[in-house]
């Protein structure tokens, strides 16, 4: 089992940080649980947990920021200043290595290393270094959401693989526009990753390198594959005249338009349409994330939350033991329902509660076994800010040179020669 790594640096300044929830003083452990924003499912595990533990422990929540990178710096900053009241955080995955790397996550034990029945796509995102670094919690992807008129007038069958190449001609030949995320943000870095993947590539070769010694694998077939579709889309106008603005929420509007066709996007859209329009509801579909190759398989993307321990609590074997209270499939499947985030465990997909509220529930499993997380590596965040600022917008997205000067650019910035 990996050891336990601890910043020098970190223990200079551990007693700084000091910033644990109060408690009420009756002798009970009280572990605080670092959650992202959600419809408050996370909190009423925490209460389960604390009932199922009979004065074991209690949990409390914390409440993180809205956004993944405020999440990422507030928890680095203090995980680095030693924080003993970071006992158990749920983490998003592309930032698990860079916490990882230094040591600032407890090692996870033997009991919860089993990932049997765990989609893989959960435990790709889960690990660093060949190991479980942190357990998964929930898992998250990307759908093709279709509208049905719009496929039945094509003649195209969805119950077969299809390709971007399908997609973009239906949408060229009905006059349609494609949902896709060209926004300079994240999403893009989500896009172009599963571009990258479904073509048989990898955005990074060796995650586990030095900075100066990392390997693009941009510059390649896969990579000009990715950047065909992107200038296509992008180009073509494919995806609207708001397509370099466009995040998920965005799209899900343009799919609901007169003009909407396909999409890729999370499962939150399901509840999210169908609450607000009955009758785009009844011409929904979905299916896999579109293949790049017809004869690969597509690598659709891979979101979700993990849970970590820090390295300083003071409680770390009773964190994981409400870790694993709180990944308990059953827990999972009513997270699902009342929160609309997947589970990590494939047996939680089978609840009846889950099969009635998720009609594509089956789907989104077979995804997430498909799915390929984002570049696992401790510069995640210089990585994916350089793919932002060298593949937008997408119209001017070059096959001949983006993959070539993205990847340039990229490894400048990783070795102090440019800034992002």
């Amino acid at each position: 089992m990996r050891t336990t790594r601890v910043l020098a640096a970190a223990s200079v300044v551990a007693l700084a940080a000091t910033l644990g929830a109060c408690a009420p003083d009756d002798g009970v452990p009280t572990l605080t649980w670092y959650i992202n924003p959600d419809d408050g499912g996370q909190a009423r595990i925490a209460a389960a947990c604390t009932d199922a533990a009979d004065g074991a422990y209690r949990i409390e929540t914390s409440l993180l920021p809205r956004d993944a990178a405020s999440q990422r710096e507030q928890l680095a900053r203090r995980l680095a200043a030693g924080d003993t009241s970071l006992d158990i955080m749920s983490l998003d995955p592309p930032f698990i290595p860079e916490l990882a790397e230094p040591g600032f996550l407890d090692d996870v034990p033997g009991e919860l290393q089993n990932t049997d029945g765990i989609v893989q796509g959960a435990v790709d995102s889960a690990s660093w270094g060949g190991e479980l670094v942190t357990v998964p919690f929930w898992a998250n992807t990307q759908l093709l959401w279709y509208r049905q008129s719009v496929v039945e007038a094509a003649g195209l069958d969805m119950s077969q693989p299809v390709t971007w190449d399908d997609i973009i001609a239906v949408a060229e030949e009905q006059d349609l526009r494609l949902g896709v995320q060209g926004a300079l943000a994240e999403s893009l870095t989500v896009w172009i990753n599963a571009l990258v993947a479904s073509a048989g590539g990898e955005i990074l070769k060796n995650p586990e390198a030095p900075a100066d010694e990392l390997e693009l694998g941009l510059d390649s077939d896969a990579g000009r594959a990715a950047a065909e579709i992107i200038h296509r889309i992008g180009a073509d106008g494919l995806g609207g005249p708001g397509l370099p603005t466009a995040d998920e929420n965005a799209n899900m509007n343009l799919f609901q338009g007169e003009q909407g066709s396909f999409m890729v996007n999370w499962p939150f859209v399901w509840p999210a349409m169908t609450g607000a329009d009955p009758a785009i509801a009844d011409d929904l579909g979905w299916a896999v994330y579109p293949r790049v190759d017809a004869d690969k398989p597509a690598a659709p993307p891979v979101g979700g939350i993990n849970l970590g321990v820090g390295a300083f609590s003071k409680n770390p074997d009773l964190a994981w033991q409400a870790v694993e209270c709180i990944v308990q499939p059953e827990n999972q499947s009513q997270y699902f329902v009342t929160d609309g985030n997947p589970p990590s465990n494939a047996a939680a997909y089978d609840d009846p509660r889950v099969q009635e509220e998720f009609p594509m529930a089956d789907t989104i499993r077979e995804s997430l076994d498909l799915g390929v997380p984002r570049p696992q590596t401790p510069y995640y965040n210089e990585i994916s800010i350089g793919l932002q600022r060298t593949w937008h917008p997408p119209a001017a997205v070059n096959p001949d040179t983006t993959p070539r000067t993205s990847s340039e650019f990229i490894l400048a910035v990783l070795r102090g020669e440019r800034l992002l």
